[in-house]
């Protein structure tokens, strides 16, 4: 992701301090934007839904296939899990992103640390995204988890058009 993130209207949502980290307000007032970015991160090469390994009951992970999974361990929190959605009434996500990616996430609103992401020493960041309340957000959220799936894949900056 090379362009300039646009800054998320509003507040940072509420979230919860501890384990399991969850976003507290600001969900969509339906569920169309969360099935859009589902339906669009599920869409991506060599991706498989599956329980997440890491997160609550319910969790959607995105996972690589054994044969796409070519970027390093630093780009996974789990296996070949790279992210994974929150079920409702959370509807944020957690995501590993580069560090650069991730500090402007963060920076421009997206985006917040995830509580264990000071144990991680890298080029990467697991980050928590809020989640998207309309279209449009659904579009910059979705760039972030196909920046997340090309550093897992291995395919970087270059994938990216």
């Amino acid at each position: 992701m090379t362009a300039a993130l646009p800054r998320r209207n509003g507040p940072k949502p509420a979230t919860s301090l501890g384990m399991p980290h969850q976003q507290l307000d600001q969900q969509p007032e339906d569920s169309s934007p969360r099935d859009a970015l589902a339906q669009r991160v599920f869409a991506l090469p060599g991706v498989v839904e599956e329980r997440s390994g890491v997160s609550v009951p319910g969790a959607r992970a995105l996972v690589l296939e054994p044969d796409s999974a070519r970027g390093p361990a630093t780009s996974f929190m789990v296996g070949r899990e790279f992210a994974h959605l929150h079920p409702a009434p959370d509807e944020s996500l957690h995501i590993v992103l580069p560090y650069d990616v991730a500090t402007a996430a963060i920076d421009a609103g997206w985006a917040e640390p995830h509580p264990l992401a000071a144990r991680m020493h890298g080029p990467s960041m697991a980050v928590m995204v809020f989640a998207p309340r309309n279209d449009e957000e659904v579009g910059v959220v979705a760039g972030l988890v196909e920046t997340s799936y090309r550093e897992a894949t291995g395919a970087g900056e270059l994938a990216s058009g």
